[in-house]
């Protein structure tokens, strides 16, 4: 038990916070070199941003509402909630300046060259000020509300990542100073405004010109105040508490609980963060903090623009030299004459087509998004499933799914031609609620059996299941998976599928849909890993597994690609590991508590984490076993939330040729040269090294080009 307590103590743990903001400095990392394409920069510089207004929402707020609420629990490393904000501010502002001087000193000059101008107003010629004035009075003056502040006007509620004015004008005849507010419409308008190209008096004229939004409302504000003399304007922004806390409810309640919970979302909670322009007066600042109720640790003084999120905009500048070659995927060998559409259009003829079902009867098919496509294989599994007269049921989870989504039409298609259609919805897919409820109620309306999960556990698995009547017998199709069922993501990150037709995988996920659905108690399964019911104990027996092995001689190793590890139990399992002599190589997007290459404790550990232009999503995980490796792929990672909260499946893969593959995968994010190597004080390293250099999600786009890795 000693030995237990010691492998727990807090200081070999990371602070999740501090990792996370860790993970996203390696995002903004991105934008930062030199070898991003200028667009994709501005891309990476909008991600980073966007994810720490979610980690605002989120993780900050949660830290606020335990204080308040007297929580004194410390973390696994050993801070009070006061003591990891302080520890996030000051990790953070450095981290903003970094993004500012980077758009401010770089990308804006840069772009420059290329015929993409981002104006200051204050620089624009008087040819594009008088475009602008009239653009103003047209289409942005007659939607704006100035909110005066005074004694019989109260403080105006700021709604949650607004870009606001700070209007300061003073009163002519009484000299007295006013305050106002203005809100900048940048829901309803371009965060930059285009001016046409011609105005610029440059040859060649360039590509692109825009002056910012809410400068455009700033600098105009003495149309607002008629008669009124404008002595300043001041930009600044709030974040708010918008995590949704649901309780155990029954699911009839859970949409009319989640829709209340949105419109308390979209109302905004508790401010959590106040941005501010760098040049604000104090006495302003002052003021807001007081009509916001936030503290003086809670202001962030910004030097460039606020919200830098909507850069991702001038991802869609026609300018192919300054973005990442288009990526597009191929269809998966196997599945190359299972192609409905190319054999409605001749591409292929009659007698060469087969149907997706033969294939997978035939053989396991592993998937690798976005390599593989996602269109022409889970998309064509699913419609040829709809359309096929012996298919009797569909079964499915939907996490998040896309917009105008394939899935959804070919599930309301199932529906309509009479088969048994279920989709699990989860609705607390946090900030896609909104999105998910209009698709349940759609499906609904279909026909399909809408489903909300499980009381009390989020539905986090990707799993789908096809019956299908065969010669008087039922026969289950499968797919399961690392990423959600989105047509649009699958393009975006990278992930990994299983295609299968084996029988035990098949009656597991007819048991797990049980257990989703009905009032199944299923404590075990055949093939899969299934939290909160068996992935823990599973995933602890597998690394103790390893320290048999490296016990007894016969070597022991373990190899996970995941995207967060902060599970308390599994670290000190870990580190049992590696002072038993096992070796453990990881590879993790984000979040990382444990500490690599502690002497005495971690030696035997590495870790690094791969950020390129594909979102890393994939779980794979690999325990050696002697030199009979098992691999695992699933939805879920070592966190205590996949493990004990959430519906998770992960999936053995028994084909040796696909093992293989997963294998040659892991060697290749392993090989990164570009990679992020942590050391045992929590801190992330870009490796330096000379010659060749062979990045990860590079190397794939070649290969799957050229047909995928061979197995030997």
């Amino acid at each position: 038990m000693a030995k237990t307590e010691a492998l727990l103590a807090p200081e070999l743990y990371i602070n999740r916070e501090l990792s996370w903001l860790d993970f996203n400095y390696r995002v903004l990392a991105q934008a930062l070199d030199e070898y991003t394409p200028l667009l994709e920069q501005a891309k990476f510089s909008a991600i980073f941003s966007n994810n720490l207004d979610e980690f605002f929402m989120v993780r900050v707020a949660s830290l606020k509402s335990q204080i308040e609420a007297g929580v004194s629990t410390l973390s696994d490393d050993g801070l009070t909630a006061q003591q990891q904000l302080q520890a996030i501010r000051a990790k953070l502002r450095p981290l903003l300046e970094i993004q500012q001087q980077h758009y401010r000193h770089s990308l804006k000059s840069q772009l420059s060259s290329y015929g993409v101008h981002l104006i200051d107003y204050a620089n624009l010629n008087d040819g594009q000020r008088e475009w602008i004035e009239t653009y103003f009075q047209n289409a942005i003056f007659p939607v704006l509300t100035p909110l005066a502040v005074d004694p019989s006007h109260p403080f105006p509620f700021i709604s949650n990542l607004s870009l606001n004015v700070a209007a300061l004008v003073r009163d002519p005849d009484t000299g007295q100073q006013e305050f106002a507010r203005v809100k900048v419409p940048q829901k309803n308008l371009p965060r930059f405004v285009q001016i046409p190209a011609q105005l610029s008096g440059k040859q060649p004229e360039p590509v692109y010109t825009a002056v910012p939004l809410e400068q455009v409302v700033g600098f105009n504000l003495r149309l607002l105040f008629p008669g009124m003399h404008v002595e300043g304007h001041y930009f600044f922004r709030v974040t708010r508490d918008a995590d949704l806390e649901l309780r155990d409810l029954e699911a009839d309640d859970l949409m009319e609980a989640l829709e209340e919970g949105l419109r308390k979302r979209r109302r905004g909670g508790e401010v959590v963060r106040l941005e501010v322009a760098d040049e604000m007066p104090e006495a302003v600042v002052q003021l807001l903090m007081e009509g916001t109720a936030v503290e003086a640790e809670d202001v962030y003084r910004v030097n460039g623009p606020l919200g830098l999120d909507d850069l991702m905009s001038l991802v869609a500048i026609p300018l192919p030299q300054l973005k990442f070659e288009p990526h597009k995927g191929r269809t998966s060998p196997a599945l190359a004459r299972t192609q409905k559409g190319q054999l409605e259009d001749g591409s292929i003829k009659a007698e060469e087509f087969e149907s997706i079902f033969s294939v997978i009867r035939r053989g396991d098919v592993l998937l690798h998004h976005p390599y593989d496509l996602f269109s022409t294989s889970v998309e064509e599994f699913l419609n040829q499933a709809a359309d096929d007269p012996l298919v009797l049921a569909i079964k499915m989870t939907l996490y998040r799914t896309s917009k105008n989504s394939a899935v959804v039409a070919a599930l309301i298609r199932a529906a309509e031609n009479g088969k048994q259609v279920m989709a699990l919805v989860e609705l607390k897919a946090r900030f896609d609620e909104d999105n998910n409820i209009q698709w349940a109620k759609q499906l609904e309306a279909s026909g399909v059996h809408v489903v909300y999960g499980v009381l009390g556990l989020k539905t986090h698995t990707k799993i789908l299941l096809v019956v299908r009547k065969e010669k008087e017998r039922l026969n289950s199709y499968v797919h399961i998976g690392t990423g959600n069922y989105n047509s649009k993501t699958s393009s975006l990150y990278t992930d990994i599928g299983l295609l299968t037709a084996r029988p035990e995988f098949g009656a597991d996920l007819v048991e797990l849909f049980n257990y989703l659905t009905g009032f199944s108690k299923q404590q075990s399964f055949r093939r899969l890993l299934v939290a909160p019911v068996t992935l823990r104990s599973r995933m602890e027996g597998l690394i103790r597994r390893e320290i048999d092995h490296a016990q007894a001689g016969r070597g022991g190793h373990i190899r996970a690609k995941i995207n967060s590890l902060v599970d308390p139990a599994i670290i000190a399992l870990l580190y049992e590991a590696s002072q038993a002599g096992v070796t453990i190589e990881l590879v993790v997007r984000g979040m990382c508590s444990l500490r690599p290459a502690l002497e005495g404790i971690s030696d035997g550990i590495t870790v690094i984490s791969v950020i390129g232009r594909f979102l890393e999503h994939s779980r794979i995980f690999c325990f050696g076993n002697g030199g009979e490796a098992e691999l695992f792929i699933g939805s879920a990672d070592w966190m205590s939330r996949n493990l004990d909260r959430r519906v998770e499946a992960v999936a053995q893969i028994e084909d040796p040729r696909l093992r293989h593959q997963l294998e040659q995968i892991l060697d290749l994010y392993l090989q990164d040269t570009g990679a992020w190597h942590m050391n045992s004080e929590g801190q992330f390293h870009k490796r330096q090294h000379g010659g060749e250099q062979h990045l990860v999600q590079q190397e794939m786009v070649k290969r799957w080009r050229g047909g995928l890795i061979a197995a030997t």
